[in-house]
């Protein structure tokens, strides 16, 4: 019987996971794996080592202990100084001698000496001294059995490390830490515009990667629902709203009515300008001005805009029928939303918004700012000046209530804040908006500060991030999320037809046939070319440092050459190809000799795949989707290499169950990674695109 590895049922996609850290099933005692450092150099808790959660910590933590008496330095100095190397041939660990600031002979002469002092080890291979770096090896047969065995056992659970959630590592009892993520946050009928899309996937990432490490996770999508906007866009509905487009997309028809009304709107503002200004000339003429006058508040008071302030302030007033009109809206944006977000793998816990944030919340912090202090007056309006303290003089004045007291964004964000920490005890919050709020958020927790809220300033977090250019349309529109999505799979779709001009012109037409033929046999080719779409927005989205711009190309990120969303589905469906071709059965690969993986192929992989918990603890601190993404890619190309070399079909009995072992254990920590970016893994792919490939 042929080894069913993949942890889901579904025949062709790894079904999205709600959770990230489900539980991790034990292994029959009769597989149960004992680690290599059960009898190797101790590690105490005090050094916050974690080896079942990620084995280069306690390599660290083996390789400290042997250094130590060497170098006369204590074990905690030392592990922190030990890094991964950014590629094998530098070693699997590293530590660069001048990090422990030891006086007396020089790093190289320390390196060459420790080198040659250190102890023989079952684990790591005599040090390599290298300048003023000593380079650590690990022994590969300890290393693979420790490594594919654990993945093999762990599964999903590969790379998490779930005290790193605990309020007390030592006391599991004390429970979780909990985080907020805001991320998303659209504004309800208009576009979900590229800076939503960026929020999304970055946001909806970290969400991931904190649940990975064992934290209460609460994603809050804060939507912009509260404004004049709204007056405007219920008198556009009276004027132009359509029921059946209205449920058929809510989204859409609300923005189209929208740009209407806004139209007419204009047109009249254009009008009441002219003759202001006409007014201003008879003015000077000295001339009679009341029938101008007359005619010009007459405009104000009938036009589009004065409407819209008289329907928002009835909404604002608890006018029943305002009301229904208002919620109606929102509540058929967040189904919509909520079927987009599905597609992305994307949930949330909690759909918040400015309207939610209750007027005496709102009075509260007003009210708190001018009896602290930190506000002023300023010519009939409320402002926090920030440019009297030289520590953070670049930050301004802040305005928080307009000369008509009505409230901005900073105070609804300021009674937002205290709102969630009361309500959510959060021990962390963090907000993903563009950078172009950098200085609003500044504000924001500065202002928290100030006004004695440092206990909830102090847990909030700015990850900001770049634009994204050429997402409009022709006519310079912005595109729809739906849109952008839509425009992905259809270009999938021509990809997997063979119908694209890259493909005829570097095609001969019996491959393309082939092509065609493949296509034909999928089950679901709407469903795969949707999947192959996504992943292609949501990689080109994570390829590159959060804070930089890029460029929308959907020529580029939809091709399966190159390092792209379609080339990492095409990885792990060819892995997962391969298993099916094996037949080999889950009973044989868990048996398996793993001695037997003697090639520098075998060997490297596996080394990559010990560092991925390693990966994960690193992207805990820089919030970095492309760490991940770039360490994907570089264990895909490692195993593009390999396949020539390390074949399983037609290889001897006990070989084929080894490398088929080793293939198994990359695939599981390729999906691990790829669901932890909030990808579906496709497990047919490879046999209708390879020739797409070639």
């Amino acid at each position: 019987m042929a080894a069913q590895f993949n942890d889901t049922k579904a025949l062709h996609v790894s079904s999205p996971h709600p959770q990230l850290s489900a539980s991790v099933t034990s292994p029959p005692p009769s597989q149960v794996f004992t680690s290599p450092f059960t009898n190797a150099a101790p590690i105490s808790s005090q050094e916050e080592l974690e080896p079942a959660g990620n084995p280069i910590d306690g390599y660290r933590g083996h390789v400290a202990h042997l250094l130590a008496p060497i170098t006369g330095v204590p074990v905690a100095d030392i592990i922190p100084k030990l890094q991964t190397t950014i590629t094998q041939d530098k070693g699997d660990l590293m530590l660069a001698v001048p990090s422990l600031r030891l006086k007396g002979k020089s790093p190289a002469e320390l390196a060459s000496e420790w080198a040659e002092k250190f102890p023989k080890s079952d684990l790591v291979e005599k040090p390599v001294a290298s300048g003023t770096f000593l380079q650590f090896f690990f022994k590969p047969k300890p290393l693979t059995q420790s490594i594919v065995t654990t993945i093999l056992q762990t599964k999903r659970g590969y790379g998490c490390n779930h005290k790193l959630g605990l309020k007390d590592p030592d006391n599991p009892a004390a429970g979780k830490k909990r985080i907020i993520v805001e991320f998303s946050s659209p504004n309800i009928a208009k576009p979900f515009h590229a800076g939503h899309l960026r929020s999304t996937i970055i946001g909806g990432f970290i969400a991931n990667l904190y649940e990975t490490a064992g934290w209460d996770v609460i994603r809050m999508n804060y939507l912009g629902d509260w404004g004049r906007q709204y007056g405007l866009l219920a008198n556009a509905f009276e004027l132009y709203g359509n029921e059946e487009k209205l449920k058929d997309d809510p989204i859409a028809h609300l923005f189209d009515i929208y740009v209407e009304i806004n139209k007419v709107s204009a047109s009249e503002e254009a009008l009441i300008k002219e003759k202001k200004d006409e007014l201003k000339s008879v003015r000077d003429s000295k001339a009679d001005t009341s029938a101008l006058e007359r005619e010009i508040t007459e405009l104000e008071s009938k036009s589009t805009n004065e409407k819209a302030r008289q329907s928002f302030k009835r909404l604002e007033d608890g006018d029943p029928k305002a009301l229904e009109t208002w919620r109606r809206f929102r509540d058929l944006s967040i189904d919509r939303y909520k079927k987009t977000y599905s597609r992305l793998n994307i949930h949330y816990d909690h759909f918040s918004g400015e309207s939610q944030v209750e007027k005496f919340r709102m009075d509260a912090a007003a009210k708190k700012l001018k009896d602290s202090g930190v506000s002023e007056d300023s010519e009939g309006a409320v402002v926090v000046d920030l440019t009297k303290d030289p520590k953070t003089k670049k930050l301004g004045k802040a305005l928080v209530q307009k000369k008509d007291g009505s409230s901005l964004y900073l105070t609804r964000d300021i009674g937002e804040a205290v709102k969630r920490y009361e309500l959510y005890h959060f021990d962390k919050m963090i907000y993903v908006v563009a950078m172009q709020q950098d200085l609003h958020l500044a504000q924001l927790f500065k202002i928290l500060e100030l006004m004695g809220h440092e206990d909830v300033a102090k847990k909030c977090q700015h990850v900001n991030f770049g634009m994204v250019l050429g997402m409009s349309t022709r006519k310079g529109t912005v595109k729809f999320l739906d849109d952008i999505l839509r425009d992905a799979a259809e270009r999938m779709h021509q990809v997997m037809r063979g119908e694209t001009e890259d493909q005829k012109e570097k095609q001969n037409p019996k491959d393309l046939q082939r092509i065609k033929e493949k296509y034909e046999q999928l089950d679901d080719p709407e469903e795969t070319a949707d999947i192959l779409g996504i992943s292609a927005v949501m990689v080109q989205d994570m390829t590159g440092k959060r804070i930089n711009n890029y460029t929308f190309d959907l020529m580029r990120m939809t091709s399966f050459e190159g390092d792209t969303g379609p080339y990492l589905q095409y990885a792990h469906a060819r892995l997962c190809s391969i298993t099916r071709k094996a037949k080999v059965s889950v009973e044989d690969v868990n048996s398996a000799d793993l001695a037997l993986l003697k090639e520098p192929h075998a060997i490297n992989l596996v080394r990559a795949l010990s560092t991925w918990p390693e990966v994960v603890q690193t992207t805990l601190k820089t919030l970095e989707p492309i760490t991940v993404l770039s360490y994907l890619f570089k264990m895909t190309h490692m195993l593009s290499s390999s396949y020539d070399v390390l074949q399983v079909v037609g290889s001897e009995p006990e070989v084929k169950k080894a490398r088929m072992a080793l293939y198994e254990a990359a695939r599981q920590v390729l999906n691990n990674g790829m669901k932890l970016l909030g990808l579906s893994p496709l497990q047919r792919l490879e046999t209708a695109f390879r020739l797409i490939k070639t």
